[in-house]
């Protein structure tokens, strides 16, 4: 048989944080698709590389830059 599961379990569900954290500034991570141009030497021409990364607020100077 299912759980019975009330109204204050549903509640107490949804305010739970399934997200990771930072172990220095304590913020959780926000992820973002950070897109960076390769040129290639014997093409002369750029290459877009996308990948997914973790950011937070101690990180964020590092990745823009």
């Amino acid at each position: 048989m299912a759980k019975v599961q009330s109204f204050a379990d549903k509640m107490a569900k949804g305010t739970l944080d399934f997200t990771k954290h930072c172990s220095t500034c304590e913020e959780s991570y926000t992820m973002i698709k950070l897109v960076t141009t390769d040129k290639s030497p014997e093409t002369n021409s750029y290459k877009f590389k996308e990948r997914i990364v973790a950011m937070c607020k101690c990180n964020e100077n590092e990745l823009i830059a």
